[in-house]
């Protein structure tokens, strides 16, 4: 079985986000990019499946800017055996790496594709259920645990009230929770062995699909500065501050 894996380019999660002077969008200028985090675990999960014998193949993709080429040779070094760059310097929105992800999979065919919930920087958990409704494909989302029997497919996911398991057939879709796994570091032969492997480059006019952004950003605005704390002396006087004060009461 072929499994195919998405991945993005974000701000590493360690840096602390500027924004522009004009308020216009956040300043990437000498900033650290890494693999989104989810994207790691989807990474790690393909690789013990096909560790473990259930897939012979692991195909990374991602769209995004030349650069984005380091997160797929991270991914490379990590596990997987060739990678697919669907190269734009656009502002590429959930629906349009839908479809464009919907494309890779009709063209590559794979038993499973696996997706992070969603990404740190825009945080629209979208991408991998467009992806299950432009494909057809049934899906799996927030797994916690994934289990390959044959042609089925269980999914442990995460739930407002707890787990639920379900059933899928594959081909499937699944997006990747937390609880998942432990991303693996990647070792320095595995770096070096990553920069031969096969990257195909191309570009979202050969797959046919419109990347152009149909949202305006108006406005990027940092979150407002903390407080300081101070000490009450007595339950009262909390009290008198966070209805006063704090008008949280």
């Amino acid at each position: 079985m072929k499994i195919l894996v998405a991945v993005k380019r974000v701000i590493d999660y360690n840096v602390k986000i500027r924004v522009k002077p004009d308020h216009s969008d956040v300043d990437l200028t000498n900033v650290k990019m890494a693999m989104n985090p989810f994207c790691e675990i989807a990474v790690e999960e393909a690789v013990r499946l096909k560790e473990r014998g259930v897939a012979s193949e692991v195909v990374a993709v991602t769209v995004g800017p030349k650069a984005a080429q380091e997160q797929l040779r991270t991914a490379l070094a990590l596990g997987a055996d060739r990678a697919i760059h669907l190269e734009t310097d656009e502002r590429v929105e959930s629906l349009a790496v839908a479809k464009l992800l919907a494309k890779v999979v009709e063209d590559e065919q794979p038993g499973l594709t696996i997706l992070g919930k969603q990404a740190i920087d825009t945080d629209n958990n979208q991408t991998g259920q467009m992806l299950a409704a432009l494909s057809g494909l049934p899906q799996g989302t927030f797994a916690s645990e994934v289990v390959v029997d044959g042609d089925k497919l269980q999914v442990t996911r995460e739930i407002d009230g707890g787990l639920q398991t379900v059933e899928l057939t594959l081909p499937a879709i699944v997006t990747t929770d937390l609880r998942l796994n432990e991303p693996r570091y990647a070792k320095l032969p595995d770096i070096m062995k990553a920069k031969k492997k096969p990257l195909d480059v191309k570009t979202p006019a050969e797959q046919g699909v419109e990347v152009g952004s149909r949202v305006s950003l108006l406005k990027v605005t940092p979150p407002p500065e903390r407080q300081g704390g101070v000490k009450v002396g007595s339950v009262d006087e909390l009290v008198d501050k966070l209805k006063n004060e704090a008008k949280v009461l």
